[in-house]
């Protein structure tokens, strides 16, 4: 009998409470995954704010780097090659050594070549860049600086000529919230700094 009486209690619970709970978790589980955000990488993270440092007013970008065990003129042939590998790259224009002191191990070279922004069946964006590579070598470690960075643009229709220091700091290529590139001056910012990563990489890679 006790039985039946339970039976019966729950035979008169409405069935529309069940489903009612069954419901409420389903869309309780739907809120929480709509609330779980993805955060998608930002494709300017790296040219961003602080990428492009100023030394005294200018555009400088310097780095040492180690090289154990090699010596000061072991390193300063190392780089003086590199430099002459540059040199004769296909998008170079006019560029040439400026220093090669082998008393103080110090090399420098001056180049002038093509960065593209876009090149297509249609179109070829592109400028002149200018730019000086200056290596100091020592026992075990080279520093290299990359300075006097300059642009001459659109010179077939509207010829612009621009420093690095009035055209691709924090000030003049980065948006106010730091969130990305400006349009214009941003391109030169991206490309620079791609540049710059290229040759930094590749003598880092040789000293190895």
């Amino acid at each position: 009998m006790k039985h039946f009486a339970w039976m019966l209690v729950l035979a008169s619970i409405p069935m529309t409470s069940f489903a009612q709970n069954t419901w409420d978790q389903k869309e309780t589980k739907k809120e929480a995954v709509e609330k779980v955000v993805v955060a998608k990488p930002n494709p300017d993270q790296k040219y961003l704010q602080g990428a492009v440092p100023l030394v005294d007013g200018k555009v400088v970008f310097s780095k040492t780097f180690d090289a154990p065990g090699k010596s000061a003129f072991q390193l300063y042939n190392i780089v003086g090659r590199f430099f002459q590998d540059v040199i004769h790259e296909p998008n170079q224009i006019n560029s040439d050594f400026v220093k090669a002191d082998t008393t103080d191990y110090e090399l420098g070279a001056r180049y002038e070549e093509w960065l593209v922004f876009r090149s297509n069946a249609i179109s070829l964006d592109r400028t002149r860049f200018y730019y000086v590579l200056k290596a100091n070598c020592q026992d075990g470690k080279v520093t290299m600086e990359m300075s006097h960075i300059k642009y001459f643009y659109e010179e077939e229709r509207n010829p612009q000529r621009y420093k690095a220091e009035e055209w691709i700091t924090d000030k003049e290529a980065v948006n106010k919230k730091n969130t990305k590139l400006l349009p214009l001056t941003g391109k030169f910012r991206r490309k620079t700094i791609d540049r710059k990563d290229y040759l930094f990489n590749k003598i880092e890679g040789l000293l190895k």
